[in-house]
């Protein structure tokens, strides 16, 4: 069926705004596009050291340069033109041209029914398009079901509007009577903390699938799954998930009510006890980034901790690694956000294994580059002249208090915590295609295996070419792989046995990153 234009109501919400992108070189325009942003109450979609960028009416502008230096004047680019098709290109195309189910076009925008285009056979179904959170969830009841013998769904909580929060649980405990038994070390993977964030979801379910049906195909997958729990959250933020797929593609916040009737929704990654900084968006519910009016007055914010908190006390259970998918940017960011001048404790290994999961990335096939810093410097520009070390930094967009990257490191005592901001740079946003889930999720899967193999002391690297010759001769136990009965085809056949960074990587590559490590 072909797509007919943007509906009425996303013609009258977004028909005529822009993305447009700001060239920051001087503390006065860093200052004043903070300032103006604030004051004009305007959406930031992203700034990083070297630009920001910023959603607005068309007829706005004027207003905007108006309070901007003349030097912005000529150094602002557009992003996206038509933003109303272009968020309408992002939902998933109506089935069928009679579709009369609930989710059909006739009784909302778009439809997330499942189906792939008869042109593209062999497509992995599931993956090939964004899920709504009502086909997210029997996924993943799905996978405990078809893997039960190392999967389990949980709730990590209720949201403000009474939904769950639901995760997979993946991993394997070998029985062994004289191994001691100690707290289990346990991975947090999430994403969809900002509800627009898609990719991020899609991202997450990619991982984990890739992680849970490589299980006994694969020796370093299974070792992974023997050594580590890991906990995969698609989003952390369902009802502003929701939102954004019935009412408001670009919503960013939950969906928690405010002092301001009108202005609905908390920032779930400024809403952490740690270095909360909630005086900056305080008494403004309206803006895209409002804290709350205290530490944890998120409601999933909440949820989230106290689950945590509760693992590590009361279920035997030790958080080794925390990484919390967003977009876009592509960087790899570790603590802190709150601040570019406060650097935390661990910061050299940190600044290790970060730039190994980027190297990861980076030697994926097609694999993208992502940049290396902390998650406050990621978001601010440096002064020109200036070294980094010197800590002259232009004012920020927005506050990096109160992030779940921050509160993991510091409060939980995570040792090896990130964000990574996804593809892509800026081309399209949060409204990235369809086209790149794969890529990105293979990019990400990458990245998780090159972490888990750095926290088993490079075993991974050591044992795969014994893999590989096992997986030869077929002596690998393999379980039955159901992904016919979901119309799934296999994942393995793109990752296979180099699940890290083996497929592309030299011997040198090796020698280099062992050198790094025994410098610690």
């Amino acid at each position: 069926m072909a797509r007919q234009g943007p509906p009425p109501a996303l013609l009258a919400r977004y028909g005529g705004d822009v993305v447009l992108r700001f060239n920051i070189s001087t503390a006065e325009e860093a200052e004043a596009l903070a300032e103006a942003t604030n004051t004009l109450f305007l959406d930031v979609w992203e700034s990083t050291a070297e630009w920001a960028d910023i959603r607005l009416a068309k007829d706005m502008v004027p207003s905007l340069l108006g309070l901007l230096p003349r030097s912005l004047e000529y150094a602002h680019t557009p992003l996206i033109y038509d933003l109303a098709q272009a968020i309408y290109e992002s939902y998933p195309a109506p089935t069928t041209e009679d579709d009369t189910s609930p989710l059909s076009q006739k009784h909302r925008p778009f439809s997330p029914i499942l189906t792939t285009p008869s042109n593209k056979v062999g497509t992995n179904i599931f993956f090939s398009d964004y899920r709504p959170l009502s086909v997210i969830v029997p996924w993943m009841r799905l996978m405990q079901s078809l893997f039960d013998t190392h999967v389990r769904m949980i709730n990590i909580g209720i949201t403000y509007e009474g939904r769950n929060i639901p995760a997979l649980r993946v991993g394997v405990h070998p029985t062994n009577s004289e191994r001691p038994s100690g707290p289990r070390k346990t991975f947090i993977v999430a994403g969809g903390s900002h509800a627009r964030e898609w990719i991020s979801t899609s991202t997450v379910n990619y991982i984990a699938f890739s992680l849970i049906s490589s299980y006994g195909k694969s020796k370093e997958m299974t070792k992974l799954l023997e050594e580590f729990d890991w906990i995969f959250v698609p989003t952390i933020n369902p009802d502003g998930y929701v939102y954004t797929w019935e009412t408001d593609r670009l919503w960013r916040k939950n969906r928690q009510q405010t002092s301001l009737r009108f202005c609905r929704g908390v920032d779930l990654d400024r809403g952490w006890g740690y270095q909360w900084d909630g005086a900056r968006s305080k008494g403004n519910p309206c803006s895209e980034s409002f804290a709350g009016d205290e530490p944890f007055q998120a409601v999933e914010a909440d949820q989230f901790a106290q689950w945590a908190m509760n693992e590590t006390e009361n279920n035997n259970v030790k958080f080794v690694g925390f990484l919390d998918f967003h977009s876009y940017s592509q960087q790899v960011l570790y603590p802190y956000s709150y601040s570019c001048t406060h650097s935390p404790p661990t910061l050299e290994n940190l600044e290790e294994l970060g730039e190994g999961l980027a190297k990861a990335i980076r030697l994926t096939p097609h694999g993208e580059n992502y940049a290396v810093t902390s998650a406050c410097e990621g978001s601010v520009a440096i002064k020109d002249g200036i070294k980094k070390e010197s800590k002259g930094f232009h004012p920020r967009l927005e506050t990096g208090g109160g992030s779940a990257l921050d509160w993991f490191y510091h409060t939980m005592g995570v040792k090896y915590a990130y964000q990574i901001k996804l593809r892509d740079t800026g081309s399209y946003g949060f409204l990235l295609p369809k086209e790149n889930i794969v890529p990105t999720g293979t990019e990400a899967f990458k990245a998780i295996t090159y972490l888990g193999n750095f926290l088993l002391g490079n075993k991974g690297f050591e044992l795969r070419q014994k893999e590989k010759q096992a997986t030869d001769t077929g002596t690998l136990q393999r379980n039955p792989m159901p992904e016919a009965l979901f119309g799934i085809q296999p994942i393995q056949n793109d990752l296979q046995d180099s699940n890290a960074v083996s497929a592309v990587d030299e011997p040198s590559d090796f020698e280099w990153e062992l050198k790094r490590r025994r410098r610690r």
